[in-house]
């Protein structure tokens, strides 16, 4: 990841329109910062389509939302960013979403997974965190598949709290999404 800050400048979503387009480069802006990534390694999507898979099928049974992989979220000119999966709740949805299909406020559970690297785990483990904590995210998964754990934040008192690092055979449950359960070894691929 590269960030393109300059001193002083701040990005706006405006400022994307005018950077090259290519489907290997992502871009996201937290706080008025640029940050330009790769697309993920093969491995890193593999986990993404297999936690996905498992909000996926959870929600066609319940008929309570929609999971979807890398959605534009922009929460303001300063505040953009693609996480790796989101759940939002169908109500939740008809109120976000806008005419380009990008969603303009928090869904209710963000899923990033971590890529190797200081910088991009630091983006994700507090610039993100802090973003998804202020504009009311309900509940953050950040997934390492490296180590194949998984760090849950629920909201508590307005902000998002560490309340149980997973691992092995750990059962992945939340109290958002009613009756949903799985190992979390359903996550990694073998």
């Amino acid at each position: 990841m590269t960030n393109q800050a300059i001193e002083g400048a701040r990005w706006t979503i405006h400022d994307l329109e005018v950077l090259p387009e290519n489907k290997w480069t992502r871009y996201e802006i937290i706080n008025g910062e640029l940050s330009v990534t790769r697309t993920p390694h093969r491995r890193h999507q593999q986990v993404c389509v297999k936690i996905a898979r498992q909000l996926d099928t959870w929600s066609e049974v319940s008929g309570l939302g929609e999971t979807i992989v890398t959605p534009g979220v922009l929460f303001s000119e300063a505040d953009s960013v693609i996480p790796d999966v989101v759940w939002v709740s169908r109500e939740r949805l008809a109120q976000i979403e806008d005419e380009a299909g990008h969603l303009t406020s928090a869904p209710e559970l963000v899923v990033e997974v971590l890529s190797p690297g200081k910088q991009n785990e630091l983006r994700d483990k507090e610039a993100k965190l802090k973003l998804y904590s202020v504009q009311g995210v309900r509940e953050y998964w950040i997934v390492d598949r490296l180590t194949k754990q998984v760090e849950v934040y629920r909201r508590e008192k307005a902000q998002l709290v560490l309340v149980a690092t997973l691992l092995g055979d750990d059962e992945m449950t939340s109290p958002l999404l009613l009756e949903f359960s799985c190992s979390i070894r359903c996550f990694f691929p073998e």
